[in-house]
């Protein structure tokens, strides 16, 4: 059986499997459709406009490529394009080019930022490594990328080929945030506790550094700084996989989407220091696979989790903040990668009220890779189409 077909029969049976249990998640009143932007594209993980007032999207490519819609149109040539220093493997392997994040600065600078599996050899005990590599726009052609110009920012190694995270978001802050994953294999059966509660790995982390310093500072500010034993560059800690991050455009509040081990997914807010209890816990409960594992006693539950009857893969969204769809303004829209898609509404509760929308498309069989937001606070859906073997991008309109 071909991967395309396997993978839509798995999306048929979770559907079927599921349809009780998501009748159960309210139906949102909203009523959404999608605009085809482009369907030109291979695999997709992250989307950014920069604020340099072109309008200009850019699209990633998970083998190593950045492609920008112009005015409508895909342009041709990748504004970069890297593929002979990513890997990524055959089918459904995590790693590639994963993030990317343009200066607070740019329409001055021209630097952004990437985060991508490197080819440098493996050795012992390692994967790969995972890099955090600045470049500067062309000074000559702006639709282009200076190679020539490229630095690594950060670089740490990885034990597994999965759950690498790989997002990465300016804050209001203007510093850097970087997801990183646990270090993949399952469990995170690395260190005596997983790392996700080891302060001193950069794995299972939000990491936040400030890139204005070559090769980059640590605010003074973060939570570990001065404490032995720990990585001063740790924002947030004990996450599984972090898939997507953001940050809303009012409140400034940062959002996860933490891909589940087996059991449930969630969404999480994180906040400076916080320890969002992973190998500990999963979504709201306890992992019952490490019984001896001590208890952290300051894990942050998630404002939802939802299980694996529902869905099988976490993909973090956005606030909506644009203007097209005002009875979406506020809520944070977010999916599944086998094609749920739901918002979150703030209740003033721990836990935030969960509804589940409906888009009109004519897609098909997906799955929802990533999402996008551009300047003007609007949201872009990246996806793979399963029937027709196509990757595209959709913005939702109402």
């Amino acid at each position: 059986m071909s991967i395309k077909s396997s993978l839509k029969a798995l999306t048929t049976a979770l559907l079927i499997f599921s349809s009780a249990a998501m009748a159960q998640v309210p139906a949102s009143p909203i009523k959404l459709k999608l605009k085809l932007i482009s369907d030109k594209f291979t695999s997709l993980t992250a989307f950014a406009e920069p604020n340099d007032k072109t309008g200009r999207l850019f699209v990633v490519e998970q083998e190593g490529r950045i492609k920008i819609i112009k005015k409508g149109i895909l342009l041709t040539t990748p504004f970069l394009d890297i593929q002979s220093e990513v890997l990524k493997g055959n089918g459904s392997d995590e790693r590639g080019l994963l993030g990317l994040a343009f200066h607070p600065e740019y329409s001055k600078n021209g630097k952004f930022y990437i985060y991508y599996s490197s080819r440098i050899p493996k050795t012992a005990g390692v994967n790969h490594h995972s890099i955090v590599r600045e470049f500067t726009a062309s000074s000559q052609n702006s639709d282009l990328a200076d190679k020539a110009s490229g630095r690594i920012v950060l670089e740490f190694e990885e034990p597994e080929a999965n759950h690498n995270g790989g997002d990465l978001k300016f804050g209001p802050d203007g510093f850097l945030y970087v997801a990183v994953g646990d270090g993949g294999g399952g469990d995170d059966r690395h260190a005596e506790f997983g790392n996700g509660q080891n302060l001193n790995t950069f794995l299972g982390k939000i990491l936040r550094i400030d890139v204005n310093q070559k090769p980059y500072a640590v605010p003074k500010d973060n939570p570990f700084v001065g404490k032995a034993n720990t990585k001063p560059e740790i924002y947030a800690y004990g996450l599984r996989n972090p898939w997507r991050i953001s940050f809303d455009k009012v409140s400034g509040k940062l959002f996860v989407g933490d891909v589940g081990q087996n059991k449930y997914e969630e969404i999480d807010i994180v906040t400076k220091g916080g320890n969002y209890g992973w190998r500990i816990r999963e979504g709201l409960h306890e992992n019952a696979r490490f019984p001896n594992d001590p208890d952290p006693k300051n894990s942050i539950d998630p404002i939802t989790d939802y299980p694996h009857a529902e869905g099988i893969s976490v993909t973090g969204g956005f606030v909506y903040r644009g203007k097209k769809i005002p009875a979406l303004y506020g809520k944070y829209v977010f999916a599944d990668w086998m094609g749920p898609l739901w918002t979150l509404t703030d209740t003033k509760k721990p836990q935030w009220n969960r509804e589940k929308l409906s888009i009109s498309h004519d897609a098909g069989y997906w799955q929802i890779t990533s999402f996008g937001e551009d300047q003007a606070g609007e949201l872009y859906l990246l996806a793979a189409i399963l029937e027709s073997g196509k990757n595209a991008v959709y913005q939702i309109i109402p």
